[in-house]
């Protein structure tokens, strides 16, 4: 399956992909406060997003998604990161995906088949089918992202209260 070959693509440039998200993410006008993060955990985070990838897309069940990007919701939020800022994150890490599928995209489909020999058609099906499953991925990413966010936030308003 074409988007088979993608994910692995994906998870093979893990590394470089890694170096651009952190690059932007550290730049970025829209991330301040993700300098105050040591740059070896915001790498670390980000290379795991590419390395697990296609377990998390494969795998119907939420439960890996859901330990993880809770998790990660919590770590922020005890690191006092706003949400606007987390969830251009994970702008930044989708927007980097897709770039690295697009380019995969165009570069295979510079012929009238794929190297796979697929049609051009049903190789743009698989792309596209690629894109609705990495979206998907990322609603649910975000959700889980946001809820541990809450359950921290809840945390720390209730020992306050105490």
């Amino acid at each position: 399956m074409f988007s088979v070959q993608i994910i692995k693509l994906i998870e093979t440039r893990a590394e470089s992909l890694t170096h651009e998200v952190v690059a932007d993410l550290l730049t970025n006008e829209h991330t301040p406060s993700y300098r105050r993060i040591p740059k070896e955990e915001v790498a670390q985070r980000a290379l795991a997003f590419y390395q697990n990838l296609g377990n998390w897309i494969g795998d119907p069940k939420d439960d890996a998604i859901r330990a993880e990007y809770e998790s990660w919701g919590a770590i922020r939020c005890r690191q006092g990161i706003p949400v606007s800022e987390i969830v251009y994150s994970l702008i930044l890490r989708k927007k980097h995906l897709r770039r690295c599928i697009r380019e995969f995209g165009s570069v295979e489909s510079s012929g009238e088949r794929f190297a796979s020999g697929e049609p051009l058609p049903l190789a743009l099906y698989n792309i596209q089918e690629l894109n609705y499953l990495v979206g998907d991925f990322f609603d649910r990413a975000l959700y889980y992202i946001m809820r541990g966010y809450e359950m921290q936030a809840k945390a720390k308003q209730s020992t306050v209260a105490r």
